[in-house]
């Protein structure tokens, strides 16, 4: 495996930070050369699956978000997995559980005639799914534009800030409500879904415009809060190499003091209120099962909390936007 260094780490930070950071102010703000690190990111992206993506905020594309769990036979479980991968409308598909179970975060449209197929339709009468369950995503309280913390801690908060200096939104651009996103936008979002990282003239190709028009949107559309950036990397190169689904039930009246106190934790990746018997679902991370053991008995160990389960992550045929082999 594909063993990182200070430099390789400080890098991935750097991304989260700025993930359009020009290569050139990376490296100033590593201390390295600009040619050691373009070298050390393909390097990243070659072995070790980093990818740099863009992704629409819920409210910005007006979507709604399920985490779908589907029980299917050992046999065909795979092969559900793959073709639910494959589509556009769906993230983070892990199979889990024994290799049984096969969760996805499902995006649908909030209202037209095939909003909710996928769920209503298509994967029920999809041959060896035995259940279906949909927890509709009601808020998040770790994951998506905040980052797993085990990307983080290699830059100094001195070094972060020189980052986003050139990163910061206009201060008259209002986040609450992002305009539509417009179908010119919906390209855009669909080239840097791909590579987050192209540059303007490729994506000006890609979208039918301008390098100047590109620029403007992506600017425009990174200010109002419509999409955000994730750095998608293997977490075992970062020393996670044991990761769980944690379905807990929580008090209502409790849940958001609980979710906030786990949102601190730094051994979770995603903490979101979710409907359902479960009505919290969080993503561990952890050195191995001896950590995730603790983890489990004493941190995570909170009175509110009256039900856990927790499901094993085997496989990850989808990150955020990535394919996995």
């Amino acid at each position: 495996m594909l063993e990182l260094d200070d430099l390789d780490r400080g890098l991935i930070h750097a991304l989260h930070v700025d993930a359009r950071a020009p290569f050139t102010l990376i490296a100033e703000v590593l201390g390295s050369s600009t040619q050691t690190v373009v070298r050390r990111y393909r390097r990243l992206h070659a072995q070790g699956g980093l990818r740099v993506v863009a992704l629409p905020t819920p409210r910005g594309i007006r979507a709604h978000q399920w985490f779908v769990r589907l029980t299917a036979a050992t046999r065909t479980a795979h092969d559900i997995a793959v073709a639910l991968a494959r589509r556009p409308d769906s993230s983070w598909v892990r199979l889990t559980s024994g290799g049984t179970e096969i969760v996805a975060i499902i995006h649908t449209a909030p209202s037209g005639p095939d909003a909710h197929s996928l769920l209503l339709r298509d994967i029920p009468r999809t041959a060896g799914v035995t259940a279906v369950s949909a927890h509709y995503l009601l808020h998040t309280y770790l994951g998506g534009p905040t980052a797993w913390r085990g990307r983080l801690g290699a830059l100094t908060p001195e070094q972060e800030a020189r980052l986003r200096a050139q990163d910061a939104p206009a201060a008259d651009v209002e986040r609450d409500d992002p305009d539509p996103l417009t179908d010119a936008d919906l390209r855009l979002l669909a080239a840097l879904r791909e590579d987050g990282r192209a540059g303007y003239a490729d994506l000006a190709a890609a979208t039918g415009s301008t390098p100047s028009t590109v620029t403007r949107r992506l600017t425009r559309l990174r200010s109002c809060g419509a999409l955000f950036f994730d750095v998608d990397i293997e977490p075992a190169l970062l020393g996670a190499t044991v990761s769980a689904l944690l379905w807990m039930q929580v008090a209502p009246s409790r849940l958001d003091d609980v979710a906030t106190v786990l949102a601190g934790h730094e051994e979770l990746a995603v903490v979101a209120a979710t409907t359902g018997p479960t009505n919290l679902v969080a993503h561990a991370l952890c050195r191995d099962a001896e950590a995730l053991h603790h983890y489990l008995t004493r941190r995570v160990a909170l009175d509110a909390i009256t039900r856990i389960e927790t499901a094993p992550v085997l496989r990850t045929y989808k990150a955020a936007a990535t394919l996995r082999g």
